[in-house]
């Protein structure tokens, strides 16, 4: 008919057969000439009419949706779906309260009570009503035992509002009436993993995977209950059944790292960690796990290699450019450290780590004048802090500001006596001072 522009006659069902693939589909173009050339033939079908309400509503025509509403309303005052579709208006209004009255009314007309129920329990979630939301997922429930997304959803309003026991007590009593449901012991080993009852976990998960030998997520679950019992090995066997029935994650891998890392294996933790990356090169943890386990080796030209791929990839992360002035200064590399110090400071990582590190090898290389700037700089974060006290003293002494110099210095013994040695290690120039010297002397 599209095609020739010919009009042939079709029955109101089968226009509304016709409207649902395309809405299905998501052709809402092509489902909106079917309703249009359905009215035309069948005027007074309210199933088309409500068809059309549902796609106006679809594309924000709420206007109107709301009027062609009415108008069906006065003609079908019980037809449910009215009522639904009103709901669904209201809720895009942010009306949550009226739309839970509208679908009421649904509930007095409708045969399928569950879908309706469902709804109600959602509008009451955008409410942060978890009560009464919970209590219309669990009527879906006593209707269809196997609705497993109203058992996900009761679940959920009990996470959030931390009613972990009670979750346990329900899901209990829904296994005691199907022994058989592996969504229900999954659900239940998670909250007893919320609980740290890992033991109880740990049986939930078996029984779940013992019911499907193809549950991926309760694979996932169990070595993650396994971990926490330290049976790393356990784990990675867990671990590595998700990856030969799913497609692989970074997750697994990187989990299946750590756990050979546990067993002191670097070098199968190193080869998973690879794994992790390849599969997610956005993995900030794989790439620090890797970089982590080759400075444990003291291996510094690996670890810088691995660092600088992560920069490669991600050179806005602070933690890396923190890694990269780390493992430069293992090497010597001393004007590389510096950088890695000043890409944290531009990302806003204001440890005082970070400013200790940067005013330290800028001294080391010299730099006495640059040095002092970042001491200052790092003064305006930390006040009150021994380790700027006492570096910034030495600074000032070397450019013949004693006073400066005193004031810092008597600032750092005030607050931490015992860490002046730290001038004899970074400015035993400035301890031979006379006065310097005095200055400690008489404090002490």
């Amino acid at each position: 008919m599209l095609k020739t522009n010919s009009v042939y006659f079709f029955d109101s069902i089968e226009f509304e057969e016709i409207i649902h693939y395309y809405l299905d589909s998501g052709k809402n173009s092509l489902a909106n000439k079917a309703i249009t050339l359905g009215l035309k033939q069948h005027p007074n079908s309210v199933m088309l009419k409500l068809l059309k309400a549902e796609l106006l509503i679809f594309n924000d025509e709420i206007d109107e949706a709301s009027k062609l509403l009415k108008e069906i309303q006065a003609i079908e005052p019980t037809n449910e779906e009215v009522y639904i579709q009103q709901a669904s208006i209201l809720s895009k209004n942010d009306d949550h309260a009226g739309a839970i009255n509208a679908l009421k009314i649904a509930l007095s007309y409708t045969d399928d009570e569950v879908d309706v129920r469902s709804m109600i329990g959602m509008e009451y979630l955008y409410l942060d009503n978890f009560d009464e939301a919970r209590l219309n997922f669990a009527k879906c429930l006593e209707v269809d035992f196997e609705d497993y997304s109203s058992l996900y959803n009761v679940i959920y309003c009990f996470d959030m509002q931390n009613q972990h026991q009670e979750a346990v007590v329900y899901i209990n009593s829904y296994i005691d009436k199907d022994p058989y449901s592996e969504v229900a012991w999954h659900q239940l080993g998670r909250q007893y993993y919320i609980l740290e009852q890992f033991d109880e976990a740990l049986k939930a998960f078996d029984y779940a995977v013992l019911i499907d030998e193809l549950f991926v997520g309760a694979y996932l679950e169990k070595a993650k209950t396994l971990e926490q019992l330290n049976l790393w090995e356990s784990a990675i066997e867990n671990y590595k059944i998700t990856v030969k029935l799913d497609d692989p994650t970074s997750f697994a891998f990187l989990r299946i790292g750590e756990c050979y890392e546990r067993l002191k294996k670097s070098t199968q933790a190193i080869e998973f960690y690879k794994k992790a990356v390849h599969e997610d090169p956005l993995l900030e943890k794989g790439w620090i796990a890797i970089t982590e386990l080759y400075l444990k080796r003291k291996n510094y030209n690996k670890a810088l290699y691995n660092i600088n791929k992560a920069i490669e990839i991600d050179d806005q992360n602070a933690l890396y450019w923190r890694k990269f002035a780390e493992i430069n200064l293992k090497l010597n590399l001393f004007e590389e450290a510096v950088e890695g110090f000043e890409n944290c400071i531009i990302l806003q990582d204001y440890d005082l780590v970070i400013w200790i590190g940067i005013s330290d090898v800028l001294c080391f290389l010299g730099e006495f004048e640059d040095a002092l700037v970042y001491l200052q700089k790092a003064k305006t974060y930390f006040k009150g802090f021994a380790e700027i006290d006492y570096r910034l003293a030495c600074l000032y002494y070397k450019f013949k500001n004693h006073k400066k110099g005193e004031l810092h210095l008597n600032k750092a013994l005030k607050t931490d006596f015992e860490y002046h040695s730290i001038i004899k290690e970074l400015f035993p120039e400035v301890y031979e001072m006379k006065n310097v010297k005095e200055v400690i002397y008489n404090f002490k």
